[in-house]
């Protein structure tokens, strides 16, 4: 029997997959969904990244129990395919950090546009001004080596599940059936006079759903802090559970009030105004106060990670010092700043985006796929160096299957974000050759890491390329 020790139990860690996973997401998710599929086509969806990305949390699982000692997770592809890998890795998921926060932003001030019109939409002037100050107090306050304490999890996990678990109750019963199957497996665009196929349908979600479960990779980091190794593997599929009942049940069961065509055209935050119409005014400003401090704290928590990301990677050598440079509160005020800054930048772009959240989620979730289709090839090489270990070879075909989801959710849904985010690793390289030659390595960058540079750099100006002439949407 597997002793216990103090540490993090098995609701706790129940708990950090939910909230890790949690954030603006679900709260828009409808409209997003129902504006590329209808009701069918999008439980197939569901079925098909359920599946994904429960591969990809069972490898998360079981390399976080089977090496403790790696930290950070691009360290998974440094281990497994070497330093230049393990940068690929690591920039992939800071760019995804601070791009969700830029997601969060929108969110943030549309749902502030529903007690003050001058914020509604959350593009225009007024929202980036306001979200920009937003964004320096809570990089302020990092800097100042602020940490969210357990009781400030626990209030803003709470404010993010008292109004899912509202709407899903009051969507229950307001269900009805026949407006559920109506054009089941017919979408909107059919009323414009087109027909979407059910598989086109389905591959216009992929990007959107797999959005919602960015951060479910938290709690099988803090396996090592478990009170039993058990409970970390257990935790994740309790919590993946979990968020897959919140998510299918708080975007399908609107499908079952409204009509698709009013579900794909209601404003954003989706949620909020789909309560408004249920229960009036009050439903709307209930779910838009959740909804507010549930995205403060997740900004909070997500406006650490891209700074941690930068400091532990300056620990493993794949960039320069000045990213690791902590103040007298041990927080890296380099890295803070230049993420700050890029945040800046981006906000002030959503001017002219003309669908800012969902154009931010989409280089967000493509720019973590790179790190995750990291995770499920190393799972399937260590895997397969330990294939005489029991259930070695059963790990390692969960590894397959993670890798190709995210493989296939990239090219099928995202591979044009996926060019506009290697435009951010264009500096990214000029930082990791530095570092590499800071280091002692002789070089900039080995041969093999130039032809990579090289093929990075040619994609990247092609992204450029098509986003000038209008063939990848803004």
């Amino acid at each position: 029997m597997e002793p216990e020790k103090k540490g993090i139990g098995l609701p706790a860690l129940v708990a950090l997959v939910v909230s890790s996973s949690i954030g603006a997401g679900i709260f828009a998710l409808t409209s997003n969904l129902s504006s590329g599929a209808a009701a069918g086509p999008a439980l197939i969806a569901w079925v098909i990244v359920g599946f994904g990305i429960l591969m990809l949390a069972l490898s998360l699982s079981n390399l976080g129990n089977k090496r403790p000692d790696l930290e950070g997770i691009f360290t998974y592809a440094e281990d497994g395919f070497g330093h230049f890998a393990g940068f690929v890795s690591g920039w992939g998921y800071w760019l995804s950090a601070w791009l969700g926060n830029v997601a969060f932003a929108t969110v943030l001030m549309s749902s502030l546009g529903y007690f003050f019109p001058a914020f509604k939409g959350g593009q225009n002037v007024p929202s980036i001004i306001v979200a920009s100050i937003v964004s320096w107090i809570l990089t302020w306050v990092v800097n100042r080596g602020v940490e969210s304490a357990a009781a400030i999890n626990a209030i803003v996990t709470i404010c993010k599940i008292i109004p899912l678990f509202a709407f899903i109750v009051v969507g229950i019963v307001l269900f009805k059936g026949h407006i559920f199957t109506t054009d089941f497996w017919t979408n909107v665009a059919s009323h414009a006079g087109r027909t979407d196929s059910i598989w086109t349908q389905v591959k216009s979600t992929i990007l959107v759903l797999m959005w919602v479960f960015v951060g479910v990779e938290g709690a099988t980091m803090m396996s090592s802090r478990a009170r039993k190794k058990s409970d970390a593997s257990k935790a994740t599929i309790i919590g993946l559970i979990s968020l897959l009942i919140i998510y299918v049940l708080g975007s399908m069961l609107p499908y079952g009030y409204m009509s698709q065509e009013k579900l794909a055209t209601i404003q954003q935050p989706a949620m909020v105004y789909i309560f408004k119409d249920m229960l009036g005014t009050w439903g709307g400003a209930f779910i838009s106060v959740g909804l507010i401090i549930s995205i403060l704290g997740s900004w909070l928590s997500w406006t650490m990670l891209p700074a941690e990301t930068m400091l532990l990677m300056k620990k493993s050598k794949l960039l320069p010092p000045i990213f690791g440079r902590e103040n007298k509160h041990n927080a890296p005020t380099f890295s803070l700043i230049m993420t700050g800054v890029l945040i800046q930048l981006f906000l002030l772009s959503l001017l002219f985006a003309k669908n800012a959240y969902t154009f931010a989620l989409s280089l967000c979730t493509a720019a973590i796929v790179i790190c995750y289709i990291f995770v499920g090839m190393y799972q399937v090489k260590y895997s397969w160096q330990h294939r005489s270990e029991k259930g070695s070879m059963g790990q390692m075909w969960i590894g397959v299957f993670a890798t190709a989801f995210q493989v296939f959710g990239i090219l099928m849904a995202g591979w044009q974000y996926l060019l506009l985010c290697l435009i951010v690793y264009v500096p990214g390289i000029f930082f990791y050759a530095k570092a590499n030659k800071d280091n002692g390595a002789g070089h900039y960058l080995s041969k093999m890491e130039w032809v990579a540079s090289i093929v990075i750099t040619i994609a990247a100006i092609v992204g450029i390329v098509l986003l000038s002439k209008g063939l990848i949407a803004v």
